[in-house]
């Protein structure tokens, strides 16, 4: 169980990772709309200098929001829901759901106490790491259709859906093309899953020792803000540089796509979306979180003899 002290997990392999699918999905579902907005603002370039430089289509959150909404449809919002889905019940389930075995691997059967922090970050680096692996072609469709914006008048969009995106990546590019990207997404996702999990873990576990708190909403919620801060400060750069690779083809290594973005665009490029980034995050962890805690009392009640 994702919580404070040294508790064994409470309820079974396959609850945890039914609940955490479940609690990943719904965020998923409620946050893709800011994700997308994200996906948009990271992929943007800088006009060229000169005669009639364009000013950029997509500015802010809200802005990116509204522009997609109004050119494209509301529905557009949520391109890429079914692969997003597709990567939280793989990606989602196999994070969370091996954090507390692997964590309990590391610090051994008979240990007693607080796990140390350090301790958290390397099962949560773990697990991201492992379940990017597996998860990397669902992130990669994802990535694809959310990319695609308004097109002209009779140009065939590029996939039909997602099953149809998997299909034609797998025929035109090669197997291997599903997983494009997987050095940035492993980088990017082992430390957004360690920030993220083990910042929850300790910010939890902390207010549980200040009188007055017990394990209720408002400490997930607070734990769920303060894990959705730790991630995107950590991890946006990587994250940006994993958006342009996917969206991209024309880079050809993870070191040309990050040094090709700071010479064009500069260093303030790779914290590009923050506000949205935190946005997504920050209320994707909350309602995981939320979601999740509530989940595994049901299964436990359903377990539980």
């Amino acid at each position: 169980m994702v919580g404070g002290g040294n508790s064994k997990s409470d309820i079974s392999f396959a609850g945890t990772f039914a609940s955490s699918a479940f609690a990943a999905c719904f965020a998923e579902i409620c946050t893709i709309p800011l994700d997308t907005a994200k996906v948009r603002l990271q992929l943007q370039k800088k006009g060229i200098a000169g005669d009639g430089m364009a000013l950029p289509k997509y500015r802010g959150m809200l802005g990116t929001v509204a522009t997609i909404a109004k050119e494209e449809g509301l529905a557009s919002l949520w391109k890429g829901i079914v692969p997003g889905l597709h990567r939280q019940c793989l990606y989602g389930g196999l994070r969370i759901g091996l954090y507390e075995p692997i964590k309990n691997f590391y610090v051994g059967d008979n240990f007693v106490g607080d796990v140390p922090l350090t301790t958290k970050i390397l099962a949560g680096l773990t697990t991201g790491a492992l379940a990017i692996a597996v998860a990397n072609p669902t992130d990669l469709v994802k990535v694809r259709l959310q990319a695609e914006g308004k097109l002209a008048a009779g140009v065939p969009r590029r996939y039909t859906g997602a099953l149809n995106a998997y299909s034609t990546i797998v025929r035109q590019e090669g197997v291997k093309a599903l997983w494009t990207g997987i050095g940035p997404n492993v980088a990017r996702n082992a430390i957004i899953n360690a920030a993220e999990l083990a910042s929850y873990d300790q910010v939890k576990q902390s207010i549980l020792k200040i009188p007055g708190f017990t394990d209720n909403v408002l400490t997930h919620l607070l734990a769920g803000l303060g894990a959705g801060f730790f991630a995107v400060c950590i991890g946006s750069p990587v994250d940006v540089v994993k958006s342009r690779m996917m969206g991209d083809p024309s880079y050809t290594s993870t070191i040309d796509c990050f040094v090709k973005t700071l010479k064009n665009d500069g260093p303030l490029a790779f914290y590009k979306g923050f506000i949205p980034n935190f946005g997504r995050l920050g209320s994707w962890n909350v309602i995981m979180f939320l979601t999740l805690e509530q989940a595994k009392k049901f299964v436990k009640s359903i377990e539980s003899p």
